[in-house]
């Protein structure tokens, strides 16, 4: 999809660029499909900050995406839309079932009013359409992949993102994908996934500028810690932007993090990384 650029009659408009809304084909939402949530601005419960340098933005509505279809197998559907979800970086399709019943799916890169998907191990092999991994030959690309058989989808959903399938291991159920990082990752070869990749690529290339346009997008300022205040963070205190004062940096918590050292912790799903993703911070250099 193209991207648009604006006439620079101010500033913050010289470099602003925004979508054409070409592949848009309906702007209304389903009504049965959508809900209204409250923002909560980057707060819990007890009200406080939970997520920081959230507040206001525009309002919308929540579209619910199916993240499942286990219930629709062999059944097929038609795009009867592609929409724009304020909720996500692509766009989604509103699918009609033969059955009469309405769902939101995330929408492929090529998807049309028109078109004919299904959820089936004999399913063909068009985008869309959406196949366990042992039925998915190798070096497809494929996105909305699950982490574990059975459950919904989790990964790859971000516009204009793709895995590839680079092998598979018959014997022991595995399938290798190539995730959008680099990194390398085992899968349960019952995985469901959906072939072809996440439509609108061109978000990588929209230009924000200016900082009334994160605001409807629900943004504050972000603001550097030895700017606050003692109360805010360890870092703040005393004047503008002189020295933190103290012999290492700390997080937010008051840990102290030398310079170099690790604060990630190893998750379960480590042991599933064949090959790791790509450090460019030390590739660069």
């Amino acid at each position: 999809m193209p991207i648009k650029t604006y006439k620079p009659y101010t500033p913050s408009r010289r470099f602003m660029t925004g979508y054409t809304f070409e592949e848009i084909t309906k702007t209304e939402p389903e009504k049965s499909l959508v809900k209204f949530i409250k923002s909560k601005a980057g707060r819990n419960n007890q009200w406080r900050i939970t997520v920081r340098f959230r507040w206001g933005g525009h309002k919308r509505l929540y579209r619910i995406i199916d993240f499942k279809w286990y219930d629709k197998l062999n059944i097929p559907a038609k795009v009867a839309a592609i929409e724009y979800d304020p909720y996500r970086t692509a766009w989604i399709a509103l699918l009609h079932y033969v059955d009469g019943e309405k769902r939101y799916v995330l929408a492929w890169d090529g998807a049309k009013v028109g078109d004919v998907v299904m959820t089936w191990p004999e399913a063909k092999f068009e985008p869309g359409n959406r196949k366990q991994l042992k039925d998915i030959p190798e070096w497809f690309t494929i996105y909305n992949l699950e982490v574990t058989p059975f459950t919904k989808w989790k990964l790859i959903r971000a516009a204009g993102t793709f895995g590839t399938i680079m092998g598979k291991d018959e014997q022991e159920g595995i399938v290798y994908v190539k995730m959008p990082s680099g990194e390398i990752r085992k899968f349960d070869e019952k995985c469901w996934a959906t072939i072809g990749k996440v439509s609108n690529e061109d978000h990588k290339n929209i230009v924000i500028w200016k900082a009334g346009r994160n605001r409807w997008l629900g943004r504050r300022p972000h603001v550097l810690w030895k700017s606050m205040n003692p109360v805010d963070h360890p870092h703040g205190g005393w004047e503008g932007h002189t020295t933190i004062g103290l012999k290492y940096p700390k997080s937010f918590s008051g840990k102290p993090v030398p310079p170099g050292k690790k604060t990630r912790k190893k998750k379960w799903s480590d042991k599933f990384i064949v090959q790791p993703r790509p450090n460019y911070s030390t590739k660069n250099k």
